[in-house]
């Protein structure tokens, strides 16, 4: 910048660099008088408090120092008595600031580069705030660029009005870009940051295969299909489900298209990555059986509360194999795009799990009961699994087995209930040996099992609860690409208890605890209650 520069150039220069930006000219002014204000200091001194000021339409440039009216002056370079400031304006008042025009000055080499500093960072730091203005409402787009340059692995990408990039972790394997290739990529996050790209674009996200799709089909630009689940192994293998709105429209076709020509091209733009194209279903059964293709599946078991799910497939025909997939990759997708567990088991194997519980529970019910095998047998074939169960369930039901009367049904309650009894002062005098506090008793949802869980996890108060998470109670499992997931264990492993229940038993125990109220839980709910309402 000449700082020396006439009045019509100062604003020419403004005009330039405002459109070489793309930024507000009034931007270029401030740090134009900024830039001059800073070298203006450097002649009168840097405690002087010097505003510069450039006329937008003229070019006129005035340089005044504001002095503050103080009582007491303590600096001179910006304070100024009252009765000073009082002769140059009667109606001063201690808080004004007074203003004294300056000469204009002849900068010098190292003002003038001083200046021109100030200028390029005002700058940067309005063309980074515009780049950012202008693509945070684009999070979740898909942009075209080319490659600038590639660094460390990660590519840096020109959108033409911004930078953007690429990381490593966030391009398809084996993918490799030159300077000046021209790449397509989904916006995933936009932040501001004091340096380097603000846009990070991904070429493995789930969602930007299904821009791709939104893109090639027209059924789904216009809303008559919509993908309501994506699951991706970048580069390798993806499942996507699918419905139509339109009974008339087939959303698999529609995906496909004539020939495979829109599915086709989409594999094109993500290196030949296989796409499983799965009719969605509001059914976890069913939209899971779509899933698991192209395996077979004999029987479906839910599990709600855990969001399990138990599969059974044939022993012919490497069923097994197939619904597994090549290192796990097709039960592992499967899960993913339907965000249940999914527990994948041979007929033989189902077969021989449910002779081992019908044995288990005959053997529960001849320890806890002392009745014979025949008996216990009997138990467990009419689907009883436990001995509470036993114990709540009417007499008359009981009594309706074929081989007992209502003498004997009663016998039975009686003897689990007695058992009950005796396991409840066992798991009672093992909760004081641990050292769980009384008070823990009196949350609700905890029982005496869990008590003695706590102990041994060294959950002893009810702080100490309150202070858990959902994950430090029923576990948690890691998933990480190429390997199988990895399960943990909750202080409550063994003990049949869904994530929610667990989570309301920790809220109870805040509020027993003091750390909410009530109300506080009160809230959420409402506000669930509120969205639900409200139209789609």
């Amino acid at each position: 910048m000449a700082v020396s520069a006439n009045r019509l150039e100062l604003l020419q220069i403004a005009d330039a660099v405002a459109r070489e930006k793309s930024i507000d000219r009034g931007i270029v002014i401030a740090a134009m008088e900024d830039a001059i204000a800073k070298a203006a200091r450097a002649r009168y001194g840097s405690e002087t408090d010097v505003h510069a000021e450039i006329d937008p339409k003229k070019g006129e440039l005035r340089l005044s120092r504001h002095m503050l009216v103080v009582d007491k002056v303590e600096n001179h370079a910006n304070q100024i008595s009252l009765v000073d400031a009082q002769r140059a304006n009667p109606g001063a008042q201690v808080g004004d600031t007074i203003a004294d025009t300056l000469p204009p000055l002849e900068y010098g080499r190292i003002a003038a580069q001083s200046a021109k500093q100030v200028i390029v960072q005002k700058v940067r730091e309005a063309e980074r705030d515009r780049q950012y203005q202008e693509f945070k409402d684009r999070i979740g787009d898909i942009v075209n660029g080319v490659v600038k340059r590639v660094e460390y692995g990660s590519v840096i990408v020109d959108l033409g009005r911004g930078e953007a990039i690429i990381r490593r972790d966030e391009m398809l394997p084996r993918e490799v870009f030159r300077n000046g290739d021209r790449v397509r990529a989904y916006i995933f996050d936009v932040r501001r940051e004091t340096r380097g790209p603000q846009i990070f674009l991904s070429r493995t996200h789930p969602q930007f295969m299904a821009k791709l799709f939104a893109q090639e089909v027209p059924e789904i630009y216009d809303g008559i299909v919509e993908i309501k689940a994506v699951a991706r192994d970048p580069g390798s293998r993806a499942k996507i489900g699918v419905i139509s709105r339109d009974s008339s429209v087939d959303p698999v076709g529609a995906c496909v298209g004539m020939r495979g020509s829109r599915v086709q091209a989409v594999v094109n733009e993500l290196q030949g990555e296989k796409i499983d194209i799965i009719p969605w279903s509001p059914d976890i059964a069913t939209f899971v059986v779509n899933a698991l293709a192209p395996a077979e599946v004999s029987k479906v078991v839910i599990d709600e509360d855990r969001e399990r799910i138990e599969v059974v497939v044939p022993d012919t025909n490497n069923q097994l194999s197939l619904a597994i997939g090549r290192r796990g990759q097709n039960v592992r997708l499967a899960s993913q795009l339907t965000g249940w567990d999914i527990d994948i088991l041979t007929e033989q194997e189902e077969s021989e799990r449910r002779q081992a519980d019908f044995e288990n529970s005959t053997r529960v019910f001849m320890e806890s009961l002392n009745v014979d095998e025949v008996v216990g047998q009997l138990l467990a074939s009419e689907g009883f699994t436990s001995v509470e169960e036993l114990a709540m369930v009417d007499v008359k039901e009981l009594a309706g087995i074929e081989g007992f009367d209502e003498e004997t049904a009663q016998e039975l309650q009686n003897r689990a209930r007695e058992y009950l009894e005796q396991q409840e002062a066992e798991l009672e005098a093992r909760r004081k040996e641990l050292g769980v506090e009384d008070a823990v008793k009196d949350v609700p949802g905890v029982t005496s099992k869990m008590l003695v869980k706590f102990g041994e996890n060294d959950i002893k108060t009810v702080d100490d609860l309150a202070g858990c998470a959902t994950d430090d109670l029923v576990g948690w499992t890691e998933r990480k690409e190429g390997s199988e997931p990895t399960k943990h264990a909750g202080a409550l492993d063994g003990i049949d208890i869904s994530r929610d229940d667990a989570e309301a038993m920790i809220m109870q125990a805040r509020v027993k605890a003091g750390w909410i109220t009530e109300a506080d839980l009160a809230k959420p709910a409402e506000e669930a209650a509120a969205t639900e309402d409200q139209p789609a």
